[in-house]
């Protein structure tokens, strides 16, 4: 661990956290009960930026089904002043419903993130200004990057010429191999 790292992994010790390090970067986890005030605690030390938030699905993580908790937000911190990068993650206790509280009153950069994060996980940021879709339609149904999604999706919508406006159809793709077929031509890889 750099003398730098290991100077915010004892701030963040000193402060009640418990760092971890991987990669070069520390990594905290909070509970969900005690996220909103984590964040603000980790802004007075210095955290003024978000630089991202993004949901995760850990059903099947690795090479094994995870045990506890399926969602996640995590979020990336820069502090500017201190040249540091903080991971800070959260899993939400209830896989049925997600819910986690929004970060928008802490740092506004979060304001799409976690649009981001309902419109394809489903996790609710409790307090959020503005939570709706972002990436999909309005009608859409289901959150496209949970692991348990089908991968052609329910409905396909096209532009239909006759009735002139966009209709909504299930799937119609059949499903196929995609793996990838290579055409070389009779002696490729032969000396002539």
């Amino acid at each position: 661990m750099t003398p730098r790292l290991q100077k915010l992994h004892d701030a963040l010790a000193q402060a009640g956290f418990r760092p971890t390090e991987r990669f070069g970067q520390l990594t905290i986890e909070v509970p969900a009960a005690d996220y909103l005030g984590a964040a603000s605690k980790l802004k007075d030390m210095g955290f003024e930026q978000l630089i991202d938030l993004c949901g995760v699905d850990y059903a099947a993580y690795g090479d094994r089904p995870r045990e506890g908790p399926r969602f996640a937000a995590v979020v990336h911190l820069l502090s500017v002043s201190n040249n540091v990068r903080l991971r800070v993650r959260s899993f939400c206790p209830d896989d049925a419903f997600p819910v986690l509280a929004s970060l928008v009153e802490v740092w506004p950069a979060a304001n799409w993130f976690e649009r981001e994060a309902f419109d394809l996980f489903g996790i609710i940021f409790e307090g959020h200004p503005d939570l709706r879709r972002i990436l999909t339609d309005y009608g859409f149904v289901g959150h496209p990057f949970r692991k348990d999604f089908p991968l052609s999706g329910y409905v396909e919508m096209r532009y239909d010429p006759e009735q002139k406006r966009v209709v909504y159809q299930p799937v119609t793709i059949d499903p196929r191999e995609v793996t990838p077929r290579i055409v070389r031509e009779p002696n490729y890889a032969h000396e002539k």
